[in-house]
């Protein structure tokens, strides 16, 4: 009985141990294929030439040409206007919305009642409602900021302010009030208050909620290009105006050398900021 009683134990940490390595894998070669062969796909076709890029798939090129293109899409593609529009666009609008943001999250997360229960379900209903692009444009207009970098700013400050006052109100539940009542008895004004006590504890979630703004604005064309379509450049607006021109038509080696450019910034922002952003995203989901 013994004998058969240890037989069954070593088979079930066998299958067990089996377990262990099998879901692993599983989990690293799903990653593999939705990601690594997206990737691959983008850099081979960026790396080959006009006649191997005509049809992109998964096969290396057989003269890699990665920074030929690159070299190309620079001078041809006027990277670098459209990329000083995307930081005039991107830079006071994430700035605005994560200061409006957290400030409107702060009296939001301190306030318990019925009727601040009901202001907060208004404030994040921006992130299931999309905003009406024609009233939007009209009201541009009206105002004399259609096609302005003022109106994009606008407008982007208006679609994102949800979703940081969304991220930023749990997490200001979380720290104690105390902190804030003995500013308070120091003589701190509510301004004090919130710039040197709340928005230093502010920085993990914040700085998960600018690298998801960013990647928003950084990659827009659709909103870019009714407000301020052909008056200022952007990098993905920029793309598409030239694609459309027929400067990169059927260039696809271009087209995904372009892509790749536009996208090493935010890439190299968030190899840098990764622990901060994690650390955000993992204390909004326990705390």
């Amino acid at each position: 009985m013994s004998t058969t009683t240890a037989a069954l134990n070593r088979r079930r940490r066998t299958a067990s141990e089996k377990r262990r390595f099998i879901q692993p894998a599983f989990a690293l070669a799903a990653a593999v294929l939705l990601l690594g062969v997206p990737f691959w796909l983008v850099i081979s076709t960026a790396g080959k030439n006009q006649a191997e890029a005509f049809n992109p798939n998964l096969a290396p090129p057989s003269d890699w040409r990665l920074f030929e293109n690159f070299a190309q899409v620079f001078d041809d593609g006027r990277m670098v206007t459209a990329f000083f529009g995307s930081l005039l666009v991107m830079v006071p609008a994430v700035f605005g919305v994560l200061l409006l943001g957290s400030m409107a999250a702060w009296v939001l997360g301190r306030r318990s009642s019925r009727g601040m229960a009901m202001v907060y379900a208004l404030a994040i209903s921006g992130i299931v409602l999309p905003p009406a692009v024609v009233t939007v444009v009209l009201l541009l207009r009206q105002l004399g900021l259609a096609g302005t970098a003022v109106g994009m700013i606008g407008v982007y400050m208006g679609m994102y302010l949800s979703t940081v006052i969304f991220f930023v109100t749990g997490f200001v539940r979380t720290i104690p009030p105390e902190l804030e009542e003995a500013a308070r008895v120091d003589g701190a004004s509510p301004i004090k208050v919130f710039a040197r006590i709340i928005l230093p504890l502010l920085v993990p979630v914040l700085a998960t909620a600018t690298i998801l703004i960013c990647l928003y604005i950084w990659n827009d064309v659709f909103y870019a290009l009714f407000v301020i379509g052909g008056r200022i450049d952007t990098l993905p607006l920029n793309l598409y105006q030239v694609a459309s021109a027929g400067l990169y038509l059927q260039n696809w080696h271009l087209i995904f050398s372009y892509i790749i450019l536009m996208s090493l910034p935010l890439l190299i922002t968030f190899i840098v900021a990764q622990r901060k952003i994690i650390s955000g995203i993992t204390s909004g989901a326990v705390k």
